[in-house]
């Protein structure tokens, strides 16, 4: 292993924030503004970098009014290929499609492994309790101008502990800042915190939580996105890098968190307390859910580094970032389907402004009904079945990553009285914007056969476009020429002021 790579996998094993920031500049990635205001400015400077350029930078933001100059915010973390395959231990060079199929191996690959119990880390840089915790002297953002409030977690972990069986778990549910010492707390039906919190409602008991605002990124990931039944997040992360992660037995609650963590609390939340919380502009780029009465944990200890980081990833309109979530789902997609027996799968995509609720495979196709297989396999397998909307099958010759093949093959190869089924009571949940209140928890889907039908395959029309063979030949032969038009002409995706 030479020096570099050694080096490197060395600082992503320690899986600190910072050691994740130098490999980002070093990848000219990372991008500084000072002085930007915390209420909305944060969050239109953001929206407007993913709007404007093809490949965004993460952003650091510094000398926020009225806030000591290095209390800082992160955004944009994971919103390149790049930044996604550094953070996942991946090549950097990499393209969509191959990621994400070295994303699947690693992850059918994957060996947890349990992190290391440490007494002390740089979290604990600064200690304070009680009377001393003061969240509000921390440059928390208000995202959104739809926002009832100011959000410290939108990239972030949520560690909760069943009160049954003592499995703890780490989630990544909204936190909204309440007070200097009260964090409004929401968790979706069905989520392993939310399970664990009604547990302690019913047996009446305070609930312990512990929450950390800035840490590395492939531990927002792993908060955020199915980790397999049973395997713990910190393990999970482990197996990602190869190596243990520390962390720190939390001194009020037991619980553990990160001992690079920027910003951690403990507390708990009181069964019965509630304060309203909410709306707030979430994944799917609507207000799904409305302002209403939810837990509060009331913050009995406070814990950060000198010059602490939040991390910060406030959904805006996904037609402008979800990029780490598209490779993470397609490949837990392709996994799944793999492993229901879908055969000559080619690959798995998730156009990033659909987030969930798009699914898009091509195959090979073998035998008749093996287009309508992988579509029902790639809209109810665990990965693909919540939240879902439509699955769109291809031949595989198609750019699945590309939206203008897509919308091709949909016009060409597929016709509506023999190509579309739909499916009725598929699951759904509370930030399905289309699904009326009151009345969630199912939704339908929409499968399409984009492909050539089987039986007439062999004579359907022969595609026009050149061979991959001629494009190599003259793309070679006209390098300069073409490179001069592409440095004139290339554009980022700006908008009008």
């Amino acid at each position: 292993m030479s020096t570099a790579l050694a080096s490197k996998t060395q600082r992503l094993a320690a899986c600190d924030l910072r050691d994740w920031l130098r490999e980002v500049e070093a990848t000219g990635q990372l991008a500084s503004i000072s002085g930007a205001h915390w209420d909305l400015e944060l969050g239109a400077l953001t929206e407007i970098i993913l709007e404007r350029m093809s490949t965004p930078p993460a952003v650091m933001f510094d000398s926020v009014p009225g806030y000591e100059p290095n209390r800082r915010v992160l955004a944009n973390m994971l919103e390149s290929l790049e930044r996604t395959a550094l953070t996942l231990n991946l090549p950097i060079d990499l393209k969509t499609i191959p990621l994400i199929d070295a994303l699947r191996a690693r992850l059918r690959a994957l060996q947890p492994i349990k992190p290391n119990v440490v007494s002390t880390g740089a979290v604990m840089e600064n200690v304070e309790r009680g009377d001393q915790v003061d969240l509000l002297k921390f440059p928390v953002p208000r995202w959104h101008e739809g926002d009832g409030g100011r959000y410290l977690g939108t990239a972030h972990l949520v560690i909760t502990r069943d009160p049954e069986t003592g499995v703890e778990n780490v989630g990544c549910y909204r936190v909204m800042l309440q007070d200097k010492d009260k964090v409004g707390l929401y968790i979706s039906p069905g989520k392993h915190g939310r399970m664990h919190y009604e547990k302690a409602v019913k047996a009446g008991k305070p609930f312990p939580v512990a929450m950390v605002f800035g840490q590395h990124p492939l531990l927002f990931i792993a908060s955020s996105q199915a980790v397999p039944f049973g395997v713990n997040e910190y393990d999970w992360t482990g197996g990602i890098l190869g190596q243990p992660i520390d962390v720190i037995k939390g001194p009020l609650t037991g619980l553990h968190f990160p001992a690079s963590a920027e910003i951690a609390i403990e507390g708990e939340i009181v069964p019965g307390e509630m304060l309203p919380e909410g709306p707030f502009g979430e994944w799917p780029g609507y207000y799904a859910s409305a302002r209403r009465a939810e837990p509060f944990m009331r913050v009995k200890a406070l814990y950060y580094r000198n010059d602490p980081i939040i991390c910060g990833a406030a959904p805006f309109k996904p037609t402008i970032h979800g990029m780490y979530r598209s490779c993470l789902r397609a490949a837990t997609v392709w996994n799944g389907m793999e492993q229901a027996g879908v055969p000559d799968i080619r690959g798995v995509y998730l156009p990033p402004p659909a987030q969930r609720f798009m699914i898009v495979v091509a195959i090979k196709q073998r035998y008749p009904g093996h287009a309508k297989q992988a579509a029902l396999m790639a809209s109810q397998c665990h990965a693909g079945a919540y939240l879902g909307r439509y699955v769109i099958v291809v031949d595989e010759d198609i750019d699945i990553t590309n939206i203008n093949e897509v919308v091709w093959a949909i016009a060409t190869r597929s016709d509506p009285a023999t190509s579309v089924d739909i499916l009725r009571r598929t699951w759904s949940g509370p930030l399905d914007p289309i699904i009326q209140p009151g009345q969630k928890g199912h939704n339908s889907r929409m499968i399409i056969e984009a492909v050539r039908p089987y039986e007439w395959r062999d004579r359907f029309p022969a595609t026009s476009a050149i061979s991959d063979e001629t494009r190599k030949e003259y793309s070679t032969k006209w390098a300069k020429e073409l490179g001069a038009i592409e440095g004139r002409y290339a554009r980022t995706r700006a908008r009008p002021v």
